[in-house]
């Protein structure tokens, strides 16, 4: 096993992975951009170097810079977490010519899945099924005839990257030119590489990916399945497992696919393949992301298993320690992202400091978080906070107790997207298992329901707590009216509140 790991990487990810090596005994060396400093990976590492300014470009995603500190700590292999290098072949090769380990698959196996078009080549060799549509890039002469011969509405699709950018749907023969040239001008923008792809757009699919995990000695398995349908802009925002619509038979088969899929990457440790599922229950093979995911917790939490663990035992050549047959599922667990952002504003950007922080806790209730008090988030990169995750011996006991979790979560000197989830988890067809990619547009093109007529009673409640501590604060009402905080000595009332009661209401508050 190592003895000492580099995280190249920041935020939530990089403590979740540097908590792991110190349950193992590993030391953990973290790196750091100006505004970083005080973060907290930096505060938990073992170790810690300074890479440069904020800009990722001259930081985080500087591969001589983060060789140099590997080198100089003397981390004997390096971890990526996800985003920045993680999916990057050129970093993984870099690493393996430094002699340093890359914890995650090799740079041959990213190279194959990492364009959308080179997988699907591959994958059609290898009999998985994927949706109708073009193997490589077109121009735009052969985009027009593919799209006439597998029928509108159709997706085109940057070749290269994710995270939703280079996608655009199409609906008709008119809008394509102009779909296709805003396609190709983003992926250039975006990844450097303006190969657009099409294929059938398939309505009101949902999302389901199949966390896989092969060693280095050809053992792989699949641990079973994520719905990640609740999207905004093509991009994750809540992730369950199991999904409400998969059952043991498709999951059976879903999780052959997804084997047969590492297979013919060769693939080593943790990876997902994805896959879109129709209204009749088929699906398709959509891409492999050759790295750990955001939403790794619900796995963790429904298979018992502990992903980082694994990665870095496999990583360090052990076999895996299970057979596809010893892998049960129990339970459900279902994952919000807590962003810095303005749900009310367009889910505008909101850095600055962190001036109070309350955080839930009490049973099936898991926090992976970047950020404390007196923190100040920076504008420089996602704005990814946090991940709460709620786990039950069913889909609606997880539910409940997220829903109580994010009652009691209190983030004060910037916005969050808090209140989003408990819209979500409230709506009757999130409720009722009914998903696809579409759910969460149109919620919120819904006005909002007076959500919750609990909310005035909390923020009366909160405000006399309030003002027990400071008589001159005032209050904002969770329905944004302005209220001077009552003056009183904590009785009656009051008093009759638990402390974790406060904790759990205080977020229904705003400070003006």
């Amino acid at each position: 096993m190592f003895k000492r790991i580099l995280i190249a990487n920041r935020g939530e990810i990089a403590v979740r992975i540097i908590r792991a090596c110190r349950e193992m005994g590993i030391e953990s060396v973290a790196v750091f951009s100006d505004v970083d400093r005080r973060a907290l990976h930096v505060r938990k590492a073992d170790y810690a170097y300074h890479i440069g300014p904020a800009t990722a470009s001259e930081s985080y995603l500087n591969i001589e810079k983060i060789l140099d500190v590997a080198r100089r700590s003397g981390a004997e292999a390096i971890h990526p977490g996800y985003g920045f290098l993680a999916e990057y072949a050129k970093f993984a090769r870099a690493c393996k010519d430094a002699g340093v380990k890359f914890i995650g698959p090799t740079a041959q196996s990213m190279e194959m899945m990492g364009s959308k078009t080179r997988a699907r080549q591959n994958m059609k060799k290898a009999g998985v099924p994927f949706v109708p549509g073009s193997e490589r890039g077109l121009e735009f002469d052969a985009i027009e005839r593919m799209a006439e011969q597998i029928g509108y509405p159709v997706m085109l699709k940057a070749a290269a990257g994710g995270g939703g950018k280079g996608m655009r749907m199409v609906s008709t023969p008119a809008d394509l030119r102009s779909a296709y040239e805003a396609a190709r001008s983003e992926a250039q923008r975006s990844f450097g590489d303006n190969e657009v792809y099409i294929e059938k757009f398939i309505v009101n699919p949902r999302h389901v990916e199949m966390q896989v995990f092969g060693d280095e000695h050809g053992n792989v398995v699949y641990l079973g399945e994520r719905e990640c349908s609740i999207q905004r802009r093509h991009q994750k925002v809540l992730e369950e497992a199991p999904s409400p619509i998969v059952d043991a038979e498709m999951r059976r088969r879903m999780g052959e696919v997804a084997v047969r899929v590492a297979k013919a990457a060769s693939y080593q440790n943790a990876g997902t393949v994805e896959f879109l599922v129709d209204e009749q229950r088929n699906f398709y093979f959509l891409e492999m992301n050759t790295r750990l995911q955001v939403e790794h917790p619900v796995t963790e939490f429904v298979t018992g298993l502990d992903l980082v663990h694994l990665q870095l035992r496999v990583a360090s050549g052990e076999k895996l320690p299970f057979t596809q047959e010893e892998v049960k599922l129990r339970g459900h667990a279902i994952e919000c992202r807590i962003y810095a952002e303005d749900p009310d504003n367009h889910f505008f950007p909101s850095p600055g400091q962190i001036t109070r922080l309350i955080s839930p806790s009490g049973p099936g209730i898991r926090r992976d978080s970047g950020m404390y008090e007196g923190w100040t988030v920076p504008i420089d990169y996602d704005p990814l906070l946090a991940k709460l995750v709620g786990y039950g011996e069913t889909r609606e006991d997880a539910i409940n107790r997220l829903l109580r979790a994010l009652y009691e979560y209190f983030v004060g000197g910037i916005k969050t997207n808090i209140s989003l989830f408990r819209r979500i988890l409230h709506d009757p067809d999130f409720r009722a298992g009914k998903l696809d990619t579409g759910f969460l547009d149109r919620m919120l093109a819904q006005p909002s329901a007076e959500s919750d007529k609990r909310a005035t009673l909390i923020a009366a409640i909160g405000a006399g707590i309030f003002a027990s501590m400071d008589p001159k604060a005032t209050l904002q009402s969770a329905n944004g009216q302005a209220a001077e905080a009552p003056t009183g000595n904590g009785t009656g009332a009051q008093a009759e509140i638990s402390g974790w009661k406060r904790a759990g209401r205080l977020e229904a508050l705003r400070e003006r």
